[in-house]
């Protein structure tokens, strides 16, 4: 159902007969699947892309398996269940990072897989910093002690260890969620900080492992924007469209074409590459 009416959403959007669609099909759809969504209240842009992310991924799933049986003699079942944990969106969106954890005490190390379709960045400044800054911030080595320590398998206890992620798969599209709500003396706000994200020509290599073989410079292509604060809040959208290459911002019923100055915005939560 939901991928049903998320197809009807993209054929509205692309067919140019209308001024805006509004996508109240897909989300009241979504909404019986997931009552937590409702209308009634407020809810993260990062937690709904996840959980859309997620539910489509299911759906696209289950109808690539179908098809494959259908096409697929019985004895080619190996085949079939190999296709089971792909999609569409796997294809579009989906990482892997690889966190090499060292003990500080014997120097072994183990890898530990994962995989992703958003990184969360942290933010290191509360005035103004980069896109590369946060990256680097995320991509540093950290110590892991006290309650944090590992169990080394070596050593026969936990002790000390170092923990560094690289990027071992880089997927089509990345999406960075910048970690805007924070803690703060036991407190939570939301960091205003202007984060600076270059438009074409990101390149990831330093993060990412050289056995990849993918591609490792993006260009930006769409931005969620969250203006307000912890309790309540307004979302936008600047899209760059594929074909003309243009810009546009998306605010509930007013969509209008902007300049690219004005896609560089202090209210960016959600970067798409």
């Amino acid at each position: 159902e939901s991928a049903t009416a998320f197809g009807c959403l993209l054929s509205d959007m692309w067919l140019g007969k209308f001024d805006y669609v509004s996508p109240e099909a897909f989300h009241s759809i979504f909404e019986k699947r997931y009552p937590a969504f409702s209308r009634r209240t407020q809810h993260d842009a990062q937690e709904f892309l996840i959980c859309v992310l997620d539910d489509l991924h299911e759906a696209f799933k289950e109808v690539r398996a179908q098809l494959c049986q259908e096409r697929q003699s019985p004895a080619a079942g190996a085949s079939t269940r190999s296709l089971n944990g792909t999609s569409i969106i796997t294809q579009l969106f989906e990482g892997q990072l690889s966190y090499a954890i060292r003990c500080l005490t014997c120097r072994a190390r183990s890898d530990k897989p994962e995989s992703f379709t958003i990184l969360s960045l942290p933010i290191p400044s509360t005035r103004v910093c980069s896109l590369q800054d946060c990256l680097e911030c995320f991509f540093q080595p950290d110590v892991l002690t006290r309650n944090n320590q590992i169990h080394c398998y070596w050593c026969g206890s936990n002790q000390d260890a170092t923990v560094k992620a690289t990027i071992t798969k880089a997927p089509q599209i990345i999406i960075f969620h910048l970690k805007r709500f924070a803690w703060q003396d036991k407190h939570r706000r939301k960091l205003s900080t202007t984060v600076w994200y270059p438009f074409s020509d990101l390149d990831l290599s330093p993060y990412i492992s050289t056995s990849c073989c993918n591609n490792t410079e993006y260009s930006l292509c769409a931005v969620v924007n969250h203006a307000g604060d912890l309790d309540y809040g307004h979302y936008t959208a600047f899209c760059k469209h594929s074909i003309t290459k243009h810009w546009y911002s998306f605010d509930d019923a007013q969509v209008t074409k902007i300049p690219d100055s004005a896609v560089q915005a202090d209210t960016a939560y959600l970067l798409f590459y």
